[in-house]
């Protein structure tokens, strides 16, 4: 009795002239569904939250970056001074240690932000935005190799020179990056300046920031005894940045994502 009714079954379905339509309807259904888990055309992050996720951390990263780096290496730290250093190294040892720590939190948080700014951004863009969030990341890879020159310094106290030697190639690392950190922000002014939805003088601004490390790291490699410095008075992209991510960027409306691509 059962394959009969299985036969009888399978003929009503060969008949019903809508069957071979609705296959047709579900095979395309289901590849399009999986296109869809392939390939998603919209970001894992929307600008809006993007921007507030970059912005949060680029504001911390500044804030974390000065406390470790200006309130505790420079201030253990006696250039030209091996003994001093190391006394003060082993005195403040504790310090020095949530120095190091903290200036690893920045690195955490570059690699946040170049992640953030590649989801503000790649409507644009999506090359140069990947180009950018590459630069950032490849400059926070440098900038920890640097610090690990703080962790031998820790190692190395009961040499004052081979540890004063170690900081020196901490500060010698980490300026070296910075050549990295320039292409980013110049090429996140161009996407800025590009947008339509940010204002274009603070693509400018950025370029020129990145410009300014450019010319410097590459001063000093060409120039003896380089000391212009033009980093120190170009950094104010930077800052605008961060206030446009957290005031404006988190208000973007949604339907700018299609606007722009």
């Amino acid at each position: 009795m059962t394959a009969p009714t299985q036969a009888t079954t399978a003929t009503k379905i060969t008949n019903d002239p809508s069957a071979p339509e609705a296959a047709a309807k579900g095979a395309a259904s289901s590849q399009s569904g999986q296109a869809k888990l392939a390939r998603p055309d919209y970001p894992a992050w929307s600008q809006r939250k993007a921007s507030l996720i970059g912005g949060i951390a680029l504001l911390l990263l500044a804030v974390l970056a000065g406390l470790a780096n200006f309130g505790v290496v420079e201030i253990l730290v006696t250039p030209g001074d091996a003994a001093r250093t190391a006394k003060d190294l082993i005195d403040s040892e504790a310090l020095f240690r949530s120095g190091i720590a903290g200036l690893l939190v920045v690195v955490i948080l570059d690699i946040v932000v170049a992640c953030s700014l590649l989801a503000v951004f790649e409507a644009v863009n999506r090359s140069i935005a990947i180009m950018a969030a590459v630069f950032r990341i490849a400059y926070s890879a440098v900038f920890l190799v640097a610090i690990s020159q703080l962790v031998s310094a820790l190692s190395l106290l009961g040499d004052a020179d081979e540890a004063l030697r170690a900081v020196d190639q901490f500060h010698t690392i980490w300026d070296a990056s910075y050549a990295l950190f320039g292409v980013h922000l110049a090429l996140i002014g161009y996407l800025v300046y590009r947008s339509g939805f940010a204002p274009r003088v603070i693509g400018v601004l950025l370029v020129l920031a990145g410009l300014g490390y450019l010319i410097d790291k590459i001063g000093a490699v060409l120039v003896s005894g380089y000391s212009l410095e033009i980093s120190r008075f170009s950094f104010v992209g930077e800052a605008v940045l961060i206030f446009w991510l957290l005031i404006k960027g988190v208000r973007l409306p949604e339907s700018e994502i299609s606007q722009i691509a």
